[in-house]
C-alpha cells in the first residue's frame, strides 16, 4: 500500500510540475526555458505570477504530501 501511494504522489508531482511549466511558457519563452534550466527561478515566477502558479503549486504541494504519507 505505501508503494502504491508513493508512485500516485510521484504522479501527480510530475503532473503538477508539467502544468507549472505550461504555465510559464504561457508567460513567456524566457520564462519558461528559465523555470525549466534554473531552478531557483521557479520560486520567483510562483511570486510574481501567482495567479498562474497557484494551481500547478497546489498539485505539486498535494503530490509532495501524498508521496511523504507513501515514506511512512
Amino acid at each position: 500500500m505505501a508503494e502504491t501511494l508513493s508512485i500516485i504522489g510521484i504522479i501527480i508531482f510530475i503532473i503538477g510540475g508539467i502544468l507549472f511549466l505550461i504555465e510559464s511558457f504561457k508567460k513567456s519563452i524566457i520564462w519558461g526555458l528559465a523555470c525549466l534550466f534554473i531552478a531557483p527561478i521557479v520560486l520567483v515566477f510562483t511570486f510574481l505570477h501567482w495567479d498562474v502558479a497557484k494551481k500547478p503549486f497546489f498539485i505539486i504541494l498535494t503530490g509532495f504530501v501524498v508521496m511523504l504519507i507513501g515514506a511512512s
